[in-house]
């Protein structure tokens, strides 16, 4: 019988971020608590652009959109937040949030030692660009590797497709 296979990757539904940022934006524009302040949220390629007049209102308009892309299904992992927080533009505070995908090298590296230190003897990992397959003869192999993974709290977040 063939080996069974299935590929690691970090992608993420750009339609449900796009959904995400919309319903934030249309929430920010209702709420009491965002009257006034010049609190603004959009969506640019790949990145999320927030504005305010003060610090502390862009951090929140930050928060309802993470609260907003958990209840889409998208992992926070994606968002590449800057640590300095918010920055100081004219009278605003913008805060540009990037969106990553894919699996760096280094957390290629990681996930392959992960499973090759603590998965089934008879899985074969294979780093392939910004991807990791997964070979083995068993599919109940391939699906511990996913369970170990899972249990397993990576800096990225991680889908699974090609599962034959």
């Amino acid at each position: 019988m063939a080996d069974s296979s299935f590929d690691i990757v970090s992608t993420y539904d750009k339609q449900e971020i796009a959904n995400a940022v919309n319903a934030a934006a249309k929430e920010i524009a209702n709420r009491y608590d965002f009257k006034n302040v010049g609190a603004r949220v959009e969506l640019a390629g790949e990145v999320i652009k927030m504005e305010a007049n003060s610090e502390d209102r862009c951090k929140a308009v930050l928060d309802v959109v993470q609260t907003w892309l958990v209840k889409r299904g998208v992992s926070l992992k994606h968002l590449e937040v800057p640590e300095a927080g918010p920055r100081l533009s004219g009278k605003e505070y913008k805060l540009d949030v990037g969106l990553k995908e894919g699996i760096s090298s280094e957390n290629a590296k990681k996930i392959t030692k992960i499973i090759r230190d603590e998965g089934p003897k008879n899985v074969k990992t294979q780093i392939q660009g910004d991807e990791v397959r997964v070979t083995s003869k068993s599919r109940d192999d391939l699906q511990a590797v996913q369970r170990l993974l899972k249990e397993k709290d990576l800096d990225v977040a991680l889908n699974y497709t090609n599962y034959r």
